[in-house]
């Protein structure tokens, strides 16, 4: 609270002067509110917590003969190219096959209509592999994450992209 100081006189001198007054504020209370207010807000604000995603790996098999080899039927390939395009095809690829090789984007109509429909959903043996390119950016890789947990595939893999992908992937893009 604030105080009033009275100065007594000492009463030389034949004037008499007026009491001079001095104010002295107590800053405890406002201090006290200070840090009430700053740890009631510390308490109750939530700090932001680092979202990460989790990936398990395979542990690798110690003899070749172990590694299960995949079907052709149980794949589909997707390749991350520049320019933020999307490429898919079923298969692994082998140009004895002729795989169709389609362009999409990032959106729900996208890769996304593709992972969640029948072809993709109904195999529960289907692994997506997922093949970026030397001129996509890392954005394209966490699209392509992001997509493949908002559809819940449960198989995929990353794997270096092959000539035979580039390929398609040219021939797909001189049409």
């Amino acid at each position: 609270m604030a105080e009033v100081q009275q100065h007594d006189d000492s009463g030389k001198g034949g004037k008499k002067r007026s009491k001079k007054m001095g104010t002295h504020m107590d800053m405890t209370p406002m201090v006290d509110l200070a840090f009430l207010l700053l740890t009631f807000f510390m308490l109750t604000t939530t700090f932001s917590k680092p979202q990460t995603m989790e990936i398990n790996m395979p542990v690798k098999p110690d003899k070749e003969e172990e590694q299960i080899a995949l079907k052709a039927s149980n794949a589909m390939t997707i390749v991350l190219g520049e320019d933020d395009k999307v490429f898919y095809y079923f298969g692994l690829g082998d140009p004895a096959e002729n795989p169709e090789v389609i362009e999409t984007d990032y959106s729900a109509t996208g890769i996304r209509k593709v992972l969640i429909s029948p072809k993709v959903k109904g195999n529960a043996k289907m692994t997506v592999m997922i093949k970026p390119m030397e001129t996509s950016r890392y954005k394209n890789m966490v699209d392509i994450l992001d997509e493949l947990k908002i559809t819940d595939t449960k198989k995929f893999a990353l794997v270096e992209i092959t000539d035979t992908d580039k390929q398609l992937v040219q021939t797909k893009l001189g049409q």
